[in-house]
């Protein structure tokens, strides 16, 4: 099966069923060509990149070399400050130990938005609780937009490193990154941007080879999952700091090629692949309004993600809703990380959401191999979906 009919045919132990796809925030399917390769590197090429004493490792390591030229491309940095990872999360934690470095005898004062992934608010507290680095929240408002005045305070009180990310992975605003990481250097700081949801689908040939500490992850541009990584021109192996962080294994060859052929796909088709989902994703939010009484469009509709739709269906669970679409339409309540958790997302509340907004959050993620058939039906099973659940918290009869 390729890619393009992943997404409806599901076998589970209650039989095969049909569901539309529609969390690609959370992970691509990957590309039947990049899957092809991946194969070819498992099962032909699969040598030891670090062992070139023979043709095997000497071809493995030459895939390597090759793909950092791919990530590069995408994010218009230079290969040789491609250094692969195990995704996104390990790419963050070398990101700042490097940044702290060997000799701490000061914390790292690090500075990041409220609205920042998981991954790094955990790994930045994480190394606050240790003692070696002190945090301080840049603020955003009701779209998730950042605040100057905030980010302006942050780097006149003192900042080594500031996290900001290309584009929130919750509600999809896009962060202007080529006003940010030149301020940030002007007030001698680095600054580190998670680029997971962005890369491919906005563009780094502005910027992105004076960002210090860049993330990219391969499943989420149609790559294989395991694979990930920081693109960086200040980093050395040496200067990495503790935080369990390393990245010295036997080079995952398979899925480094993988995301080197991600890579050229979403540089080669990125721009008009982008703009079919665009109008997809507003014939979806369109339809949705039209069909869904009081629905909110959550983030900044101006500037956000081409695939990101978030919405809130006012005072009604979305769990419940997600759990009746569970079969018909595959999305989420929020970041794949925080899914099933009872808190609320940190994301929305940093923005100020109001508990009813937060209770019937839902995000939804486009893709490549989403169809206008897959629009049409989901925003009809969406809508009776709420329906259901509106009715059933009436006290009425529903089916």
């Amino acid at each position: 099966m390729n890619s393009r009919g992943f997404s409806r045919a599901i076998d589970s132990s209650l039989g095969t069923f049909e569901t539309i796809y529609l969390d690609h925030h959370a992970t691509t399917p990957v590309d039947s060509r990049v899957a092809k390769i991946v194969f070819d590197m498992m099962v032909s090429s699969f040598g030891n990149a670090n062992s070139v004493d023979h043709v095997f490792g000497e071809t493995a390591a030459s895939i390597v070399t090759d793909a950092k030229g791919r990530v590069a491309a995408l994010v218009g940095s230079d290969p040789d400050n491609v250094f692969f990872t195990s995704g996104s999360t390990e790419a963050i934690r070398l990101a700042i130990s490097h940044a702290i470095g060997p000799v701490h005898a000061s914390p790292l004062r690090i500075a990041l938005t409220r609205v920042e992934h998981q991954a790094l608010i955990d790994t930045a507290q994480l190394a606050e609780r240790l003692g070696i680095a002190v945090i301080t929240w840049i603020d955003v408002d009701h779209r998730a937009r950042l605040i100057s005045e905030s980010l302006h305070a942050a780097l006149e009180s003192g900042t080594d490193l500031v996290c900001v990310m290309a584009a929130n992975n919750e509600v999809g605003t896009i962060y202007p990154l080529g006003e940010i990481v030149p301020l940030v250097h002007r007030h001698d700081a680095a600054i580190l941007v998670d680029a997971t949801q962005a890369a491919g689908r906005i563009p780094f040939d502005g910027f992105g080879a004076d960002v210090d500490y860049l993330i990219l992850s391969g499943h989420k541009i149609y790559g294989p999952k395991g694979v990930g990584a920081l693109v960086s021109g200040a980093y050395e192996a040496s200067r990495v700091y503790g935080l369990g962080a390393t990245h010295d294994a036997t080079p995952n060859v398979p899925g480094i090629a993988g995301m080197g052929e991600a890579c050229r796909i979403m540089l080669s088709e990125g721009e008009v692949e982008t703009r079919r989902i665009v109008a997809m994703r507003d014939r979806l939010q369109k339809d949705l309004v039209r069909l869904i009484p009081n629905l909110v469009v959550n983030g900044d509709q101006e500037n956000r993600l081409a695939h990101n739709l978030h919405i809130s269906v006012p005072d009604t669970p979305n769990d419940l809703i997600v759990s009746r679409l569970r079969k018909k339409v595959a999305i989420s309540t929020g970041a794949a990380c925080m899914s099933g958790a009872q808190s609320s997302s940190h994301v929305l509340r940093a923005m100020g959401m109001d508990d009813g907004l937060q209770e019937g959050a839902l995000r939804i993620g486009l893709g490549r191999f989403t169809s206008e058939s897959d629009i049409e039906n989901a925003a009809a099973e969406i809508a009776a979906a709420v329906r259901d659940v509106r009715n059933a918290m009436a006290g009425q009869d529903y089916e």
